[in-house]
Parts: structure tokens; sequence; C-alpha cells
């Protein structure tokens, strides 16, 4: 043999080598793929103890501060896994935004909406929900708060899992509540609290979706049915996207930014009104320049709602994060300040250490477990296109804005969900409304069989009943796990 046939000999053998090499790391890396979003998770957690431990430093308390900002960290992922969808599914669904796109932005006005206008002041025991006298002792509400803030996490974490987007507040409400009746009893909740919080079960996505529907009412009654839609477009979306940014204007005023500076109902929407009208007038001659060219089609229209519902998306991120963050962290700040102090009967303000651990946690959950929920909210439920998701944006701003001036809590979440669920069963009944009058227009034409009828189905049936399913349980869900965690707790401390 010669020894070019012998090179070759080698170079084929080493082929193989290198093929069953590249094989095994093709292998490992799908194997250990599930693993990493698990992983980074421990290492945050693991993280944030150590961040609070060099804030802390030395003191009695540090190791209990240190196990709940663990614990802290853990509710922060979790957010970010499963909250953040109700603002970026929308516009990942109407392929608005990619979802890599979409988890950047998110990403950013959140933590932005955390760190700059977060920090709310949290009462005692998560809002009145008990009454802090029920309490025996700090060490007592120590272990309440951090039983409620594991059980709360855990439910979440469970809640994505199933792929349900269910509140997170609702699931902190649950964990305090539950505790409270473990440590002080059934008379220690404020009961009536809870009967507003239950009330919001309902009042958040009815209200959410007879909004989103009436706007998507709007659109397709003056401009997707009109002969000349880029017309009517030029006429209606500069009023529309006016609309959205007053909206968002007096929803940022109101409630993202209440921690920045005090405006009441009446100023919030008196700077709304002047956002939006001034909007609207800039918008005009920018929605003729895009509809120059454009075909008297619908996927013309998508174009034309393409960059508001981005901007809407990313503002619902920031007074998402200006809000709802707080509350979710609301139950460290607690165990911080009463190991610090002493004194649980007092108000609390949140640390800005606390805060980033929030704003970080929800980040890093987004990233790694939040395309599940996002594709779940914006494409498993119903089918959305821009005008639809812009629908859902709005409603759930609107929605926020009614609910303040009336006092009733709502829940983002709901809303959101409950816009999604309003467009889908919207459609059904347009689509009916129109079989209905083809039939009377042409009446020997056979009608559907009810198998077909049942295919055209706009709304998955499924996903609707797991998520309300979801939510009603979510209270009482939470409530036991906390109590069961508290009562383990007292057990293993004596």
């Amino acid at each position: 043999m010669s020894s070019r046939d012998l090179e070759a000999r080698h170079l084929e053998t080493l082929d193989r080598d290198l093929g069953r090499v590249s094989h095994l790391e093709l292998a490992t890396a799908y194997v250990a793929r599930p693993m990493v979003g698990p992983g980074i998770s421990a290492v945050f957690v693991v993280l944030a103890g150590l961040a609070a431990a060099l804030v802390l430093g030395e003191t009695p308390h540090t190791a209990i501060v240190i196990l709940a900002a663990g614990f802290g960290a853990y509710m922060a992922l979790n957010i970010g896994a499963n909250d953040v969808a109700n603002n970026m599914g929308p516009a990942v669904g109407a392929n608005a935004l990619t979802m890599g796109g979409a988890i950047l932005i998110a990403a950013v006005f959140e933590s932005a909406g955390a760190l700059l206008a977060g920090g709310d002041v949290v009462s005692t025991i998560a809002k009145g929900i008990i009454a802090p006298t029920s309490m025996q002792d700090a060490q007592t509400f120590v272990w309440a708060m951090m039983a409620a803030l594991l059980s709360s996490a855990l439910w979440v974490n469970l809640a994505t899992w199933i792929g349900a987007p269910v509140s997170t507040t609702h699931s902190v409400v649950g964990g305090v509540m539950g505790v409270g009746i473990a440590a002080a009893g059934v008379s220690a909740v404020d009961w009536a609290t809870m009967g507003t919080i239950a009330a919001s079960w309902v009042v958040s996505p009815i209200l959410g979706g007879a909004v989103a529907a009436g706007f998507l009412w709007f659109i397709k009654s003056n401009i997707i049915y009109q002969p000349d839609k880029i017309a009517a477009a030029r006429r209606w979306v500069p009023v529309l996207v006016g609309i959205m940014a007053g909206t968002f204007a007096a929803y940022l005023a109101l409630k993202g930014l209440k921690h920045v500076v005090k405006i009441s109902l009446g100023s919030a929407i008196g700077i709304g009104g002047a956002i939006g009208l001034l909007t609207w007038l800039t918008m005009i001659p920018v929605i003729r320049r895009q509809s120059e060219g454009l075909e008297n089609r619908n996927k013309s229209l998508k174009l034309l709602f393409g960059i508001p519902l981005v901007v809407s998306a990313a503002l619902l991120s920031f007074a998402h994060g200006a809000n709802d963050v707080a509350n979710a962290v609301g139950p460290l700040a607690a165990i911080v300040h009463a190991s610090q102090t002493g004194s649980f009967t007092d108000a609390i303000n949140i640390p800005a250490w606390v805060m980033i651990i929030g704003a970080f946690g929800i980040s890093f959950g987004l990233f790694l477990f939040g395309p599940k929920l996002i594709r779940m909210v914006g494409s498993q439920i119903t089918k959305l296109n821009p005008m639809r998701a812009f629908c859902v944006a709005l409603s759930a701003a609107i929605t926020v804005i009614v609910a303040s001036w009336l006092g009733l809590p709502v829940s983002s979440t709901h809303i959101a969900v409950g816009g999604v669920f309003g467009v889908g069963f919207f459609r059904e009944w347009d689509t009916e409304r129109r079989l209905r009058r083809a039939r009377v227009a042409i009446p020997d034409r056979p009608p559907l069989a009810p198998e077909e009828r049942r295919r055209r189905k706009l709304v998955r049936r499924s996903h609707f009943l797991t998520i309300v399913a979801a939510w009603v349980i979510t209270v009482p869900a939470a409530a036991t796990l906390s109590a069961i965690v508290f009562l383990g707790m007292r057990l293993m401390i004596g």
C-alpha cells in the first residue's frame, strides 16, 4: 500500500472519529438544553442572596434576609416568565415584533419601570389583607411573609408550566391571606378587601374584553369594511393612534409615575387629552405618507398599525414594571424592614437593592421562560393581526383608567387576556352574523354541518377553560399552599 493510500485511510478514520465527536456534542447539547434555564435561574437566586449579604453585612438577621432575597429573586423570575407575556404576546402574535425583539423591549422597559417609577410604599401586611395586630411578634410576621413569598412564587411557576397566564398580584394576595389564617385564624382576614379582589376576577376580563371588542368593531365598520380602505385609514388611524397616545399618557401619569410625582385622576386625564390631541395632529401627515402607493386590501392596513402596536407594548411593559413588580417584591421588603427594625406595623418603603433584584429577575425570567406564555397569549388563544392586537393593548390602558375612576381593583393580566378573548369572541359573532346575511341573500345555500361550525370557532375553548380555571383557583390555591408552607416552617424552627 502506497503512502498516499495510507494517508487517505488515516484521513478517513479521522473524519469518522470527528463525526462521532460532533454527534456526541450535538446529543449532549440537546439533552442539556432543558437544564440551561433552571441552571441560570439557580445562579441568579444564589447571587441575589449574596447581594443581600453584602448590603446588610454581619447582623443577627442576615441569614433570614439572605433566604428571603433568594425567594424574592425566585418570585421575580416567575413574574418575567408569566406576567410579562400579557404585554408582549399580542404584538408577537400579530407579527409586529419577533420573539427576540419582544423580549429585548420588555426587559428594558420592565426594568426601567421598576427602577425609575417603582418603589411603591407597601402597607405592612400586603395592603391590609390581614390585620397587623393579629401577628404575635416580628418573628412570626417575618416567617409569614417568607411563606407567602415562596408559595406565591411556586403557584406562578406551576401556572407557567401548564401554560396559564395568572395574576402575580393575586398570587401574593392569596399567599398573604393563607398565612394570616394559619397564624391568627379566619377573623384576621379583611374579608371586605378579599371580596373586592374576588370581584375583580369578573370585572377585569369582562371590561377588557368589551373595550377590545368595541374598538375592533369600530375598526371593522369604519376601515376594513369600507370600499376605499386606504382613504378610511387615512381618516381614522391618526384618531386611533391619538386615542392610544392620550390613554397611555394618562395611564402612565396616573399609575406608572405616581412615585415620582403625585397626579390626580382629573389631571392625568387632562394630560392624556392634550397629548392625544397633539399626537392626532402629528399623525395625519405621517399616515398619509405611509399609505402612499398601498393597495386597497387588508394586508396594507397592517403596516399602518405596526409601529403604534410596538410602542403600546413597550409602554404597557413600563407601567407593569412600575406597578406589579412592587407588589411582588413587597413581602421581601417587609421582611427586610421587620428584621432590621423589629417593627411590622409601619408603612414600608422598598429598598433600591430589592427593586434591582426584582428588575433583573423579571428580565432573566422573561428571557429564559417567557416565550411559552408569549406564544400562548399571542397566537394560541385566537389568531391576532396588528389591528386586533392594537385593540387589546388599547383596551388594557383604557380599562385601568376606567377602573381607577370607579375605584375597582383590577388585574392587568386579566384585562389583557380578557381583551384577547374579547377580540376572538367578537370575530366569532361577526363571522356568524355575516353568514346569516349570506344565507338570507342566497336562500338555497346549504347550512354548515355542526362539525364544520365547531371547526370554525375562532377561540380555542380548551385554552379558555384552562385559563379561567387558573384565575378562579389562584387565590385559594396560593392561600392553601402558603398556609402549609408556614406551618411547616413553624414546625422546623420550633
